[in-house]
């Protein structure tokens, strides 16, 4: 067994902290408590970091797992009570902290894992134009898995409802070649296809641009990869929805730090709250958002 380790690095703009754990590897930037690279072992990644990512002061950094908070995607397709919150007339992409620091509360270890925790206060770093008072924490453990929690509290007197997502690119062989079994049976949202409700019938494979919100999610989704004869599993808890994404080639031309032919090597799955899944929170009230990252060998 490798001994932990935990190092600070600076990537260009950016402070981030290499840790070691069980075998495995883990690269976190401090600017959005976004982790950009896991891999276990001599296994190819699990989460796929682009070639070309620029590490720069207010941008997400492309792949990894941008933390999109307090909202997902175009804030104009949230439900009314999301876009309530924010004032100002042109609102960003996946949220307000995906490029702002958050603080690094802690990295500790314990029986051979390390854990770090984050947190994104309001109170502290105002986020212009959504004047709510909330506290988010996100806890990353390291072990012989990745274990993500990505908690809000609500402490303002009013009630505060949010959409968000852990937008994790997964790294994968050849897209055209892998499915992701667990969500036959849901109903999902193409956003291709003006935004219809349709239903989810086999398990869904790749042959073109994919962007679908699915509801009704389980708990377990599981990326199945036979040229790299392996299973990556996604175990989820607080949360009824994920979205599915590839770029394919046309988009993937037009995305910022993103080598043309790179959407043959990855694929999102975002574990989140959307539409009907929002999170609705009281005064004082929280919510955990949870999810854990583990892989298998299958027969080739």
């Amino acid at each position: 067994m490798s001994k932990t380790q935990v190092e600070r690095v600076e990537l260009d703009q950016l402070t981030c902290w290499r840790i070691r754990a069980q075998r495995s590897e883990l690269l976190v930037a401090q600017q959005g408590a976004q982790i950009l690279s896991y891999q276990q072992d001599d296994q190819p990644p699990l989460i796929w970091l682009s070639p070309d990512a620029a590490y720069r002061h207010g941008q997400s950094v492309r792949g990894g797992v941008p933390v999109c908070w307090p909202w997902f995607g175009d804030l104009r397709r949230n439900p009314e009570a999301v876009q309530a919150h924010y004032q100002h007339a042109e609102a960003p992409a996946h949220g307000l902290v995906r490029g702002l620091d958050w603080q690094l509360l802690g990295i500790a270890e314990e029986d051979g894992a390390v854990n770090l925790r984050f947190a994104f206060d309001s109170r502290e770093q105002p986020l212009p134009g959504w004047p709510r008072d909330a506290a988010v924490h996100f806890d990353i453990r390291l072990g012989d898995d990745l274990q993500l929690r990505l908690e809000t509290q609500n402490r303002s007197d009013h009630p505060l409802t949010l959409s968000q997502a852990l937008h994790t690119y997964f790294a994968v062989s050849d897209v055209r070649q892998v499915h992701v079994e667990g969500l036959q049976g849901c109903r999902y949202i193409d956003t291709l296809q003006d935004w219809q409700e349709l239903r989810q019938e086999a398990a869904p494979g790749f042959a073109g641009e994919t962007d679908r919100i699915y509801l009704d999610t389980p708990a377990r989704l599981s990326i199945v990869d036979p040229a790299w004869g392996r299973r990556i599993h996604l175990d989820s808890t607080g949360s009824r929805s994920a979205v599915l994404w590839n770029p394919w080639v046309d988009k993937a031309r037009r995305l910022s730090q993103f080598p043309d032919e790179a959407w043959q090597n990855m694929l999102c799955i975002e574990t989140a709250n959307l539409l009907e899944d929002v999170v609705q929170l009281e005064s004082d009230e929280r919510h955990r958002l949870q999810l854990r990252l583990s892989s298998e060998a299958t027969a080739p």
